[in-house]
């Protein structure tokens, strides 16, 4: 019987929902939740390289997020879209069809420069050091585009609708689903292509021991500069796409509130299980869309019992609390998270033969 590999069965799951979505099989409201999980996978696997794999501690990971979100969404509204500041779009905006990838892909490029600024100091950093650095660095790129009044300042930035309504017109299909389904297929892949190599394993050695991974010819800071651009520049991916699907991006939509939420998927799945952060990341997804449904109804009952005085209302905000809460009750009672360094095909060993290419 023939063996498919498990990128071949990734791809067609993702060509099969992509179906689904534009034969309307699914409404809008799943389509979208849909697309988050997929953006919070890139963000919590490409976090995951750099604390878990490489045993480091990134609490800035929305900040190179942000990065690659403005780059990309300035360079889609200026070469695809009319804009009141930028004018006429610089190219046929049918071209955005083709050229998307490219502007995605330009942003993930900037993002990895980014990461490349923080990586340079943080040679002779570890652990609370290094994240006094990321979280520096998020508070920093932050504070500098709103104070760039050209982008929108603390305004935020749009525009990028017109682009995706640029796409529709070419052709009726759900553009946004199809870029995102294969931007975290390239993301999965990649990252395991690369903890799996060679080069890769130098990114481990690290973490297990960077004294000897320096005895045993190791250059780690070339693999702390590799691991922080990957991770980095997968983030201004996910930032990109996220900008496109609201068609707005704001700074304080990538605030320490973000990033937060990336460490909760990171440590939720498990320190160095890439399945595990897939996992991790799709539980998050239906709990922060569960919360929009339960908040309400905890707030009506807690009414109704008289827990809470009837001026006071317990509304959305409280997710904020929920899900730091969720992280604090992890570290104490699972620290090693769902998987722990397992992967799926470690727990389940017949999952292996996915793996098999034939």
């Amino acid at each position: 019987m023939k063996k498919y590999s498990l990128n071949a069965l990734l791809i067609l799951g993702g060509f099969f929902v992509v179906a689904i979505a534009h034969y309307e099989l699914i409404d809008l409201y799943i389509q979208t939740v849909i697309m988050l999980m997929g953006i919070n996978i890139i963000l919590s696997t490409s976090l995951n390289l750099v604390n878990g794999y490489m045993g480091e501690f990134s609490c800035g990971h929305a900040g190179f997020m942000c990065v690659g979100a403005y780059v990309s969404s300035v360079i889609s509204v200026l070469f695809f879209a009319k804009d009141r500041v930028f004018g006429a779009p610089l190219l046929d905006p049918a071209l955005s069809v083709w050229l998307f990838p490219v502007v995605i892909g330009i942003g993930g490029l900037a993002a990895a420069f980014a990461g490349l600024l923080v990586a340079l100091p943080s040679f002779r950093t570890r652990g609370d050091y290094l994240a006094i650095i990321t979280i520096a660095a998020n508070y920093m790129i932050i504070s500098a585009i709103e104070n760039m009044d050209s982008i929108g300042g603390p305004r935020g930035f749009q525009g990028m609708k017109r682009v995706i309504n640029n796409m529709y017109d070419v052709s009726e299909i759900p553009w946004m689903m199809i870029w995102i389904v294969l931007g975290t297929f390239f993301s999965v892949w990649l990252l395991r292509r690369f903890v799996s190599s060679t080069y890769g394993k130098g990114v481990i050695a690290v973490c297990q021991d960077e004294v000897a991974a320096e005895i045993m010819s190791v250059n780690t800071n070339r693999m702390k500069l590799a691991a922080f651009m990957v991770s980095s520049g997968l983030a201004g991916v996910a930032g990109g796409l996220f900008a496109h699907v609201y068609g707005y991006v704001n700074p304080q939509s990538f605030n320490i509130l973000k990033s937060t939420e990336c460490l909760v998927m990171v440590y939720l799945g498990g320190m160095g299980s890439l399945s595990g952060s897939v996992l991790s990341a799709i539980l998050f997804t239906l709990l922060i869309e569960a919360l929009r449904f339960i908040i309400p109804e905890i707030n009506m009952f807690a009414h109704y019992l008289g827990i809470v005085p009837d001026s006071y209302e317990i509304g959305q905000v409280w997710k904020w609390v929920i899900i730091p809460m969720v992280l604090i009750l992890l570290m104490q009672f699972r620290p090693e998270g769902i998987l722990g360094n397992r992967e799926l095909s470690d727990v389940f060993p017949r999952l292996r033969k996915l793996y098999t290419f034939r």
